[in-house]
């Protein structure tokens, strides 16, 4: 917001406008205006709605459940590639606890803005679980479908965490990534691992193995400096090692990635496994054989909760995508905790017209923002943090406070 606002400074000057440019403060509000309208603006009451939902958490003891939604008659006709703007922002639960009968509550409450959904999908944190497990119990008519990301993540790592080979191959890979960065060999140091969610992202590394063994395969038919490959080979040749064990790797995220991406294309229905497995090719190692039929058996369950022609979605990516672009809006202030800025959930999403950007400036003042932030988030960690420091600088004592003013 900062950098928009100098932006309007330099086009105004450029161009001898002779006005004030607003204040990034001023965009700031702007956008949460835009997100508040979105939020709360009448939805239609309809039986096709997709609920779209996941916990986010930042710093401290709060986390969100959003709710986003998209019609089933609004499903793009080709591959279900959503974009944030096919979204609908419809709920914000800002709370300091949170549990199965909470998440329960939330979507009863929700139920009000849309009517009762089709389909409810999202990842099984112990607490979505829960909760979406009771209204689905109450509301027969309401699928629960898992997100195909997440079960695959969870295979992984039931077939990596114990892997001992795979655990040592990582340590391996993570020394030998201190031992080049920083060295012209810097280009073949290997990703780095997240420490969350790993499991979602070992392809990077399993895929950075197989690409190296066939740099070092070239290496041997090429005439390079002997001195250069000598040093190549006393920093790489452990992966030689690890040939047989990367090519399982392989197969295994293979398969697992056909499943992911099949089902985020073509979404879930009827019979849908069948299709599945034609995506499949001829595998060598028997064990990934029962991980493919796991998968597929999955599949078809989660298609016998689809009726006739219909088509639901099987991948709840989109989510994820747009909480990675909040987080990278908010930058360091994510270490504040939540604030206001949690309505650009809502900014972030749908599309935003030049009608759109109209009625939020109408319809919403400024005052509603901090009364929807002191009723929704309360004392803030940002807000805590400047009564600590007026506490601090007021001083209780005469001399503590005269040792924090001559600090």
């Amino acid at each position: 917001m900062r950098g928009a606002g100098r932006i309007f400074d330099i086009i105004s000057s450029f161009f001898e406008l002779n006005r004030k440019a607003p204040s990034w403060y001023s965009g700031r509000l702007w956008m949460l205006r835009i997100g508040y309208y979105k939020l709360f603006r009448e939805k239609d009451k309809a039986d096709d709605w997709i609920w779209i939902i996941d916990h986010t958490i930042q710093f401290g003891k709060e986390k969100c459940l959003i709710i986003f939604g998209i019609r089933q008659k609004d499903l793009p006709p080709a591959e279900l590639y959503l974009r944030h703007g096919d979204l609908e922002p419809i709920a914000l639960f800002p709370v300091t606890r949170s549990n199965g009968e909470i998440v329960y509550e939330q979507l009863i409450e929700t139920i009000e803005k849309t009517g009762v959904p089709k389909e409810i999908i999202s990842d099984h944190g112990s607490d979505i679980k829960s909760g979406v497990e009771k209204f689905c119990h109450d509301y027969e008519q309401t699928s629960f479908i898992y997100d195909i990301k997440h079960k695959g993540a969870a295979i992984l790592k039931r077939e990596l965490k114990d892997d001992e080979d795979w655990c040592q191959f990582i340590k391996d890979a993570s020394k030998t990534r201190l031992k080049v960065q920083q060295t012209s060999m810097a280009h073949l140091a290997p990703p780095n691992q997240r420490s969350k969610a790993r499991y979602m992202n070992v392809d990077k590394l399993s895929e950075w193995g197989h690409n190296t063994l066939c740099f070092l395969d070239q290496q041997k038919d090429l005439h390079n400096d002997k001195a250069t490959i000598k040093q190549i080979n006393d920093k790489m040749d452990w992966l030689n090692g690890y040939r047989q064990h990367i090519e399982y790797w392989q197969e295994l995220i293979n398969v697992v990635k056909i499943t992911e991406s099949y089902v985020k294309f073509n979404g879930i229905y009827e019979n849908c496994h069948k299709d599945l497995e034609s995506e499949f090719p001829d595998l060598r190692f028997e064990r990934i054989k029962d991980v493919r039929d796991e998968l597929l058996l999955f599949v078809s369950n989660e298609s016998k909760k689809v009726s006739g022609n219909e088509i639901l979605l099987g991948s709840s990516e989109i989510i994820e995508s747009v909480i990675g672009k909040f987080k990278n809006m908010e930058h360091d202030q994510a270490k504040s905790g939540f604030t206001s800025t949690l309505l650009n959930f809502a900014s972030i999403v749908g599309k935003t017209t030049k009608e759109t950007v109209l009625k939020a400036m109408e319809s919403v003042p400024t005052k509603i923002i901090s009364e929807w932030a002191i009723g929704n988030l309360g004392k803030t960690i940002q807000s805590k943090k400047k009564e600590m420091l007026k506490t601090i600088k007021n001083g209780t004592k005469p001399g503590l406070k005269n040792q924090c003013q001559n600090v």
